[in-house]
């Protein structure tokens, strides 16, 4: 009986499908190439049609996935009606929801060692993203004293960080299970006691 795979409709996206889920149960080193393509129901030649390597089929996983995450974080800032700092603090939220929804994308994106500069498309899809929370940082860092004023490129870069940490811990399975709150309040006041420390005054306040 002949593969089905030579009549796929879309064996590239398959492929990539079959991977997130191995990459979920085992890690993006955990799996084989010969695995995704028996996971989509091709044989392990039709793969190369497609990807070089299993870095390769990595790599469009990423770049789907930065895809989204930039598409999520403009809509989580531009969305309603609400001021510089609630549009700040919805994009930390947005960067939690992407890790709990997308966790095959997330730990290709953070987790594989695969650095950005690997894939122009790659660069530049992860460059959108961080430029959603540098453009929010632009507009908070309006409501900041000037002398208690960071390079929005630093605030972006620390409000990231504080994102980042929380999901690591309390969100990707590490010591989740012993945290005293929800993941989205300690981000939530992590930003707050950073937001005051910077002397930030909320515009609607």
């Amino acid at each position: 009986m002949r593969k089905r795979g030579y009549h796929h409709g879309n064996l590239r996206q398959a492929l990539v499908d079959s991977a997130l889920k191995l990459i979920e149960e085992k890690g993006p080193t955990g799996f084989t190439l010969a695995e995704a393509a028996k996971r989509a129901g091709v044989t392990p030649a039709a793969v190369y049609r497609h990807f070089s390597g299993r870095e390769e089929l990595i790599i469009e996983i990423a770049k789907q996935g930065y895809a989204i995450f930039a598409d999520l974080m403009e809509y989580a800032y531009t969305s309603g009606n609400q001021g510089a700092l609630a549009a700040f603090e919805t994009t930390g939220r947005a960067y939690l929801a992407f890790a709990r929804k997308y966790p095959g994308h997330y730990v290709a994106m953070f987790e594989s060692g695969i650095p950005i500069a690997a894939d122009p498309d790659l660069n530049h899809l992860a460059s959108r993203a961080q430029d959603v929370l540098t453009n929010a940082a632009v507009e908070l860092s309006k409501h900041i004293p000037p002398e208690k004023r960071p390079p929005p490129a630093m605030f972006s870069a620390h409000i990231w960080a504080l994102s980042h940490g929380v999901v690591e811990l309390y969100t990707r399975g590490g010591v989740g299970s012993r945290a005293p709150f929800p993941p989205e309040d300690l981000l939530e006041s992590a930003i707050g006691i950073y937001l005051r420390g910077l002397g930030l005054i909320e515009p609607d306040s």
